[in-house]
């Protein structure tokens, strides 16, 4: 009888014990979720890509180690809202909005669900967080704000065409970010004359491209935006026409037949971003984790274009190029 209550009370323990396991197992288990809101779509997005590269290095693969649910606006910003809204009601861990006229839409979707964001904008004056250094909300990330070095530009423009007088800016004033100010302040440093083209959605070109044919432009700045990336060909194509130098902050200026670009390294910027959501996903709050801006940089030169516009650039600016377009 003794045997028998004590093989009884064995096989209870053994089923208690189970019991207890089994919901630390299922925790163990749990996949992490993640919700990636676009713009565009996953295959338009030239940086996702390498986003993703660096979660796998971070230990975090798709459909085995973390769940991502992807919504597209297609390029419709006035989508963005509807599709914040569902991807805030599957609950994910945490919310990736790729660009800072993507972010608000998120985080008008949600208060409690961390966000990260890459952010072209400054995420302070945009009213997306308190502050770089202590965000305040459920929102952070990185921004490609750089602050006095966006005037870098005109140096080096200066410095690849020491005749240019005139220069043409094209820019969103909608766009929150210094780096208009700042090209102004380093045009009266070195003597150029800035011209402004404000263009704050696509109907706007036609009538800034007269400006500056008007004005005899001898060059043309690009201040990078949602819109002026997705007119680039139509903005590179204007430059070539009218034999403008064109130079760029960060994008695909050079690699479209512009001169040079000086900008944030992007692979960087994807990389810290990927971070971010580590952290985040590993317990870190959004307000306590900083914005993070730019660290490196980049230079982008474009050989095949300064040869067509008859220049001969300087040593100086060759041996600080990281990449050169023959």
């Amino acid at each position: 009888m003794m045997l028998r209550m004590a093989k009884i009370l064995g096989v209870v323990a053994l089923g208690l014990a189970w019991a207890g396991l089994a919901p630390a197992a299922q925790q163990a288990a749990k996949v992490p979720r993640l919700g990636i809101l676009l713009f565009g779509t996953p295959q338009t997005e030239p940086g996702l890509p390498a986003f993703l590269q660096d979660l796998q290095k971070l230990g975090y693969t798709e459909g085995q180690t973390i769940a991502i649910e992807y919504r597209s606006a297609e390029g419709r910003p006035e989508r963005l809202p509807e599709l914040a809204a569902d991807l805030v009601r599957l609950k994910p861990d945490a919310i990736f909005a790729v660009g800072g006229d993507v972010v608000p839409a998120a985080k008008q979707a949600t208060g409690t669900i961390p966000i990260v964001g890459t952010m072209s904008n400054d995420p302070v004056q945009s009213g997306l967080v308190a502050s770089l250094g202590r965000p305040g909300g459920n929102v952070t990330g990185v921004t490609m704000v750089y602050d006095e070095l966006a005037g870098k530009t005109v140096e080096l423009l200066k410095e690849a065409a020491p005749r240019v007088s005139r220069v043409a800016v094209l820019w969103n004033p909608n766009h929150a970010d210094p780096e208009f100010r700042e090209t102004q302040r380093a045009a009266r440093i070195l003597g150029v004359r800035l011209q402004s083209l404000e263009v704050r959605q696509a109907g706007d070109f036609e009538g800034a491209f007269q400006a500056a044919t008007r004005d005899r432009a001898e060059a043309l700045i690009v201040v990078t935006s949602r819109v002026m990336l997705l007119n680039r060909q139509r903005i590179a194509d204007f430059a070539t026409k009218h034999r403008l130098i064109l130079v760029g902050g960060w994008g695909p200026w050079a690699q479209l037949g512009g001169l040079l670009t000086y900008g944030p390294n992007q692979a960087d910027m994807w990389r810290r971003a990927a971070s971010h959501v580590d952290k985040i996903l590993r317990g870190a709050k959004p307000a306590d984790l900083p914005v993070e801006q730019p660290t490196r940089f980049e230079m982008v030169i474009n050989m095949k274009t300064a040869k067509a516009l008859g220049l001969t650039l300087p040593p100086s600016i060759m041996v600080r190029a990281d990449q050169v377009i023959e």
